[in-house]
Protein backbone atom coordinates (compact mmCIF):
# COMPACT_ATOMS: atom_id res chain seq x y z
CA UNK A 1 0.00 0.00 0.00
CA UNK A 2 1.04 3.23 -1.33
CA UNK A 3 -0.08 6.63 -0.44
CA UNK A 4 1.68 9.84 -2.02
CA UNK A 5 0.25 13.33 -0.50
CA UNK A 6 0.82 16.51 -2.47
CA UNK A 7 -0.90 20.01 -2.56
CA UNK A 8 0.03 21.45 0.64
CA UNK A 9 1.56 24.80 1.32
CA UNK A 10 1.25 28.34 2.42
CA UNK A 11 -1.84 30.58 1.72
CA UNK A 12 -3.63 33.45 3.45
CA UNK A 13 -6.73 33.55 5.17
CA UNK A 14 -9.76 32.97 3.63
CA UNK A 15 -7.80 31.40 0.37
CA UNK A 16 -7.69 27.90 -0.58
CA UNK A 17 -5.90 24.56 -1.46
CA UNK A 18 -6.60 21.05 -2.58
CA UNK A 19 -5.08 18.50 -1.52
CA UNK A 20 -4.52 15.14 -3.90
CA UNK A 21 -3.92 11.40 -2.19
CA UNK A 22 -2.48 8.97 -5.38
CA UNK A 23 -3.37 5.62 -4.00
CA UNK A 24 -1.42 1.88 -5.13
CA UNK A 25 -1.11 -1.08 -4.40
CA UNK A 26 -4.85 -1.93 -3.30
CA UNK A 27 -7.95 -1.71 -4.87
CA UNK A 28 -8.53 1.25 -4.36
CA UNK A 29 -12.05 1.45 -5.52
CA UNK A 30 -13.18 -0.74 -2.97
CA UNK A 31 -11.76 1.47 -0.02
CA UNK A 32 -12.88 4.00 2.09
CA UNK A 33 -10.69 6.61 1.96
CA UNK A 34 -10.07 9.36 4.66
CA UNK A 35 -8.51 12.71 5.23
CA UNK A 36 -6.29 13.59 8.58
CA UNK A 37 -4.94 16.67 10.01
CA UNK A 38 -2.58 17.35 13.14
CA UNK A 39 -1.80 20.56 14.54
CA UNK A 40 1.18 21.55 16.69
CA UNK A 41 0.55 20.20 20.36
CA UNK A 42 -2.37 18.90 19.01
CA UNK A 43 -3.66 14.71 18.30
CA UNK A 44 -4.43 13.83 15.13
CA UNK A 45 -7.69 14.19 13.94
CA UNK A 46 -10.08 13.36 11.60
CA UNK A 47 -11.14 15.83 8.78
CA UNK A 48 -12.88 14.07 5.94
CA UNK A 49 -14.01 10.09 4.73
CA UNK A 50 -15.79 9.09 1.64
CA UNK A 51 -16.98 5.70 1.15
CA UNK A 52 -16.13 3.17 -1.84
CA UNK A 53 -19.68 4.46 -2.49
CA UNK A 54 -19.10 8.10 -2.67
CA UNK A 55 -20.90 8.96 0.30
CA UNK A 56 -19.00 11.30 2.68
CA UNK A 57 -18.44 12.40 6.55
CA UNK A 58 -16.86 15.58 7.51
CA UNK A 59 -15.81 16.89 10.96
CA UNK A 60 -17.99 19.42 12.33
CA UNK A 61 -14.75 21.87 12.53
CA UNK A 62 -14.71 21.98 8.31
CA UNK A 63 -18.43 21.09 7.36
CA UNK A 64 -19.37 23.16 4.43
CA UNK A 65 -15.86 24.52 3.32
CA UNK A 66 -13.83 21.65 3.07
CA UNK A 67 -14.74 18.88 0.10
CA UNK A 68 -13.47 15.19 -0.13
CA UNK A 69 -14.17 13.67 -3.79
CA UNK A 70 -12.40 10.59 -5.20
CA UNK A 71 -11.26 10.06 -9.13
CA UNK A 72 -11.37 5.98 -9.27
CA UNK A 73 -9.94 5.50 -12.73
CA UNK A 74 -6.81 8.02 -11.41
CA UNK A 75 -6.73 6.36 -8.02
CA UNK A 76 -6.68 9.79 -5.92
CA UNK A 77 -8.58 11.26 -3.24
CA UNK A 78 -8.90 14.55 -3.17
CA UNK A 79 -9.85 17.03 -0.42
CA UNK A 80 -10.58 20.74 -1.49
CA UNK A 81 -10.59 23.29 1.63
CA UNK A 82 -12.18 26.73 1.01
CA UNK A 83 -12.21 29.73 3.28
CA UNK A 84 -8.82 28.83 5.32
CA UNK A 85 -8.44 29.61 8.43
CA UNK A 86 -5.48 30.24 10.69
CA UNK A 87 -6.39 27.33 12.45
CA UNK A 88 -6.88 24.98 9.97
CA UNK A 89 -2.89 25.11 9.76
CA UNK A 90 -1.29 21.18 10.45
CA UNK A 91 -0.08 18.53 8.93
CA UNK A 92 -2.27 16.68 6.78
CA UNK A 93 -2.22 13.05 6.09
CA UNK A 94 -3.79 10.35 3.74
CA UNK A 95 -5.53 7.21 5.74
CA UNK A 96 -6.79 3.96 4.42
CA UNK A 97 -7.34 0.51 6.31
CA UNK A 98 -6.60 -2.41 4.44
CA UNK A 99 -6.96 -5.96 5.75
CA UNK A 100 -7.58 -5.10 8.87
CA UNK A 101 -4.03 -2.50 8.61
CA UNK A 102 -4.35 0.96 8.71
CA UNK A 103 -2.01 2.93 6.16
CA UNK A 104 -0.80 6.62 6.42
CA UNK A 105 0.63 8.90 3.63
CA UNK A 106 3.67 10.89 4.38
CA UNK A 107 1.76 14.33 5.55
CA UNK A 108 1.97 17.32 3.66
CA UNK A 109 2.17 20.93 5.58
CA UNK A 110 -0.65 23.07 5.57
CA UNK A 111 0.08 26.87 6.96
CA UNK A 112 -2.58 29.55 6.66
CA UNK A 113 -1.41 32.86 7.73
CA UNK A 114 -1.16 36.32 6.10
Amino acid sequence: VQLVVSGGGLVQPGGSLRLSCAASGFTFRMSAMSWFRQAPGKERELVAVISPGGSTNYADSVKGVFTISRDNAKNIVYLQMNSLKPEDTAVYYCYTVINASGSWGQGTQVTVSS
